[in-house]
């Protein structure tokens, strides 16, 4: 196992916010284990350490003024009339494009006919092709690429074709 794999490995580990994991191959061990502000890593008994920058608290500094609460959000395309909302049909993980740094499968302003894929959502491994039930303009992406979502989460508005 190389550098780059353990690095890759690493920002994996993070992405998921797992805090321990353990491999070992043949005669190669690697024990990874996130604590606040640093991973230890190990590899064929010889240690090797590598920084993880910690996940920011939320927590205000001491002495700071109190933030004031955030505006809500605008409203969403739902209260323009006559627009179809696209739900997700499981819980997962969202994903616009079929694989990394490739083009997302539809952008805002793209017209899409009925059985179109839109985007992917991940549920426990498997990829699940999420494909358009209506024919019409793509008017907004509703989720985040690489988020999680919920059942009957709305991703996409469409306006219908006249």
């Amino acid at each position: 196992m190389n550098q780059k794999e353990l690095k890759e490995l690493i920002e994996f580990l993070i992405e998921k916010d797992i805090a321990e994991f353990e491999l070992e191959r043949g005669d190669v061990k690697v024990r990874i284990k996130r604590a606040g502000e640093h991973t230890i890593v190990h590899s064929h008994g010889e240690p090797r350490y590598y920084a993880v920058p910690p996940v920011p608290a939320a927590a205000p500094e001491l002495g700071a003024a109190p933030v004031a609460a955030v505006p809500a959000p605008p409203a969403p395309p739902a209260a323009e009339e006559g627009l179809h909302m696209v739900k997700s049909p499981i819980v997962g993980t969202f994903y616009e494009a079929p694989s990394p740094g490739a083009p997302p499968f539809v952008k805002a302003g793209d017209v899409v006919e009925v059985g179109q894929v839109l985007c992917i959502v991940e549920a426990m491994k498997l990829l699940n092709e999420i494909e358009s039930d209506l024919a019409g303009e793509i008017v907004k992406k509703l989720a985040v690429n690489g988020q999680p979502i919920e059942y009957g989460q709305e991703l996409f508005a469409i306006r219908p074709k006249k």
